[in-house]
């Protein structure tokens, strides 16, 4: 068949790059990585051979992204990454219902952490747009219509809900306003009712009018919970959720209604405020506030910082956020919750040592029922590679040995790809695959996956200077 999408069949089904979700500067792949990714061409090139397949129908195959991740442990177990693995048998790559019996599980997937900037209506910024990244113009990514959006969560991946979040910004620039978003979840909501998108309300407290607007969030939008970056603010100053602005917004969010707090937390936006984005102010805040739930959007990781065994004395990374809890009483299964945006993504691919110590810690110090899928997408694409590499991704025997992690069950994968999402935001599973399964994005699904065309692109910022062109075309909102 033709293929509109990458007919070159340069990308591969599991997308190693270093593209960036426009919150940090993207990090180069490294001389190995650029290695592994010429590995797994190679090897996905003379599969599709064996099997008399051209390279493109052999990639969009399960089988395509087997071998991609075989390359990927052959790569990784040659220079000595043996912390964490995907498990697969080898025959996964030649033979489809090997690949199929491994990665193509039906798990219910919540995915927390969506983002979509939608598209001008003026036919004019369209025409600006082109192959996805004009990072020179202030329209970046609006040429990605609803359509787009629909493609990458629901087609191509096997994504069954997801909450639209928020970035950082002036009540004046916003990328992607609540009355966007409420237009976007009306375009899903109309095929079928399925309810398959959730809204947050983007708060930061320190700047004026944010507090006084969360009224008309939960009134009109009905957004199931508030988002903010603490070290985010006017002239680059953060808070923290225990100053006095932090508690007054918190108190507000409660008495709306609104349990959930959504924090970005790692992930530097600056060094201005590089002391917010820690997690310190987290164990103090849960335990003051015992009936809102706290979702900590990437686990506190930062980029370029490897995750070891846990430090105690360690205040950043997933450290500094297992530590603020225990220094506040908090144990497992507390009302803190860890998100895995970004951060899942980068480890996983690029960092299997800091991927199993960053998974282990938090199933032992927060508990297996507190963490919770998110993507980032659609920086990033599809998300479905980064479900086939969590489907498969394993922590090594001696690290289990060593550490105390836990094994990666199909029980606890579930609970983490979405079971655990449904206590905070008071959903079941069971209605939720009801009532999408039959709507209109099923039926769609269903006929696309006859003869699907992913595209296997990434949509943010590769470089440092796509970046800063971002950064400047947002009027400096990231920094």
């Amino acid at each position: 068949m033709r293929y509109r999408h990458d007919p070159e069949s340069l990308r591969l089904p599991i997308k190693l790059d270093s593209t960036s979700n426009g919150e940090f500067v993207p990090i180069p792949l490294s001389r190995n990585e650029t290695a592994v990714r010429r590995l797994a061409l190679e090897s996905a090139t003379a599969s599709a051979r064996r099997l008399c397949l051209s390279r493109r129908d052999y990639l969009v195959s399960l089988c395509g992204a087997a071998a991609t991740l075989l390359a990927f442990n052959t790569a990784n177990a040659a220079r000595g990454a043996r912390g964490g693995h995907f498990e697969l048998a080898g025959e996964a790559a030649l033979d489809v219902d090997a690949a199929s019996a491994q990665l193509g599980a039906r798990e219910f997937i919540f995915d927390v952490q969506g983002h979509y900037v939608p598209p001008s209506q003026a036919e004019a910024r369209r025409a600006r747009c082109h192959a996805g990244h004009d990072f020179l113009s202030r329209d970046y990514m609006r040429c990605l219509g609803a359509d787009d959006f629909i493609k990458d969560v629901f087609l191509d991946a096997d994504t069954d809900m997801m909450v639209l979040s928020f970035v950082p910004s002036r009540r004046d620039d916003e990328p992607l306003t609540i009355e966007e978003a409420a237009a976007t979840r009306e375009i899903v909501e109309r095929m079928d009712g399925s309810h398959r998108l959730l809204l947050h309300g983007r708060v930061n407290p320190n700047q004026p009018g944010d507090l006084e607007d969360m009224e008309r969030l939960v009134n009109t939008y009905q957004v199931s919970a508030f988002k903010t970056y603490t070290q985010w603010g006017p002239g680059g100053r953060g808070y923290y959720l225990t100053d006095d602005i932090g508690i007054a917004f918190i108190e507000r969010a409660r008495a709306l209604g609104v349990n959930n707090i959504c924090i970005h937390k790692g992930i530097p936006l600056g060094r201005r405020s590089y002391a917010h984005s820690r997690c310190t102010d987290i164990g103090p805040i849960a335990r003051r506030f015992p009936d809102v739930n706290f979702l900590i959007y990437h686990s506190g990781w930062v980029p370029g910082q490897a995750e070891g065994p846990w430090d105690p004395k360690r205040l950043e990374g997933v450290d500094g956020l297992i530590n603020s809890l225990k220094a506040a009483g908090l144990g497992t299964g507390s009302n803190v919750y860890a998100e895995l945006g970004s951060t899942w993504r980068y480890l996983s691919l690029r960092d299997p040592n800091s991927a199993a110590h960053t998974l282990g810690k938090l199933f032992i110090h927060l508990g297996a029922d507190n963490v919770l899928w998110g993507t980032d997408s659609i920086w990033y694409g599809s998300p479905q590679d980064q479900i086939q590499a969590f489907r498969t991704f394993q922590i090594s025997r001696e690290y289990r040995e060593r550490y105390g992690y836990p094994e990666i069950t199909p029980a606890l994968r579930a609970k983490v790809f979405g079971l655990n999402a449904t206590r905070p935001y008071r959903i079941t599973a069971e209605e939720v695959q009801r009532r999408a399964a039959g709507d209109a994005i099923a039926r769609q699904r269903l006929a696309y996956r006859e003869h699907p065309d992913p595209h296997f692109a990434t949509r943010g910022p590769r470089t440092r200077r796509e970046f800063l062109q971002l950064l400047r075309a947002q009027g400096g909102r990231i920094g």
